[in-house]
């Protein structure tokens, strides 16, 4: 019977060991976001005013970086995302997209930094202003860059204010924390 006992303490470690790694998945993804093309109202379709960039001045609102997505929602019957370049952009050209989508629930990730170009996949659509032009920030992580960037010896600390990155220090001292409990657990069951 105490074997018994052992073993399920065993599980209950390996349990909490894995809702740890969970969470830390979770804190890792957890700087994506979507955004729902128009708003949380809104849809891809050609806009009540075809004068008036509604896309455009929505995206302009917004921040996107790396591994954020776009959710477009259309009728898939009338209507279809493409992605192209500038100059199909400008030009409303349908006929060589660099992606085509026409399941009406179109998630588009961004995988690198710059613009993105969107049009309708309608002709008539596009020139009616059924277009959009995201721009990407550039990634400053270090995460996706093998190449080393210089940056200036920081300022002199000034007694009188707090830290700048005082959350991302608490952040960094809660994971120290769990890190060190679950290595110490680990240590345990060994």
């Amino acid at each position: 019977m105490a074997g018994q006992a052992i073993l399920r303490v065993d599980w209950k470690r390996l349990g909490f060991l894995g809702a740890v790694g969970v969470v830390l998945l979770m804190i890792q993804e957890g700087n994506a976001f979507q955004f729902k093309v128009g708003g949380s109202g809104g849809s891809w379709t050609v806009p009540a005013d075809p004068n008036a960039a509604i896309y455009n001045q929505w995206a302009e609102k917004h921040r996107f970086q790396i591994g954020d997505s776009l959710l477009f929602v259309y009728d898939e019957d009338h209507d279809s995302v493409l992605h192209v370049t500038k100059d199909d952009y400008t030009n409303c050209n349908t006929a060589a997209p660099l992606e085509k989508f026409s399941d009406g629930h179109t998630v588009f990730t961004f995988n690198q930094s710059g613009p993105y170009y969107f049009i309708s996949g309608v002709a008539v659509n596009c020139h009616k202003n059924e277009k959009l032009v995201v721009v990407v920030m550039a990634d400053r992580s270090q995460r996706n860059s093998n190449q080393p960037v210089s940056s200036p010896p920081p300022p002199p600390p000034q007694e009188s204010s707090p830290p700048k990155n005082a959350a991302s220090s608490s952040i960094a001292g809660i994971l120290g924390t769990i890190a060190a409990f679950v290595g110490s657990s680990l240590l345990s069951v060994i």
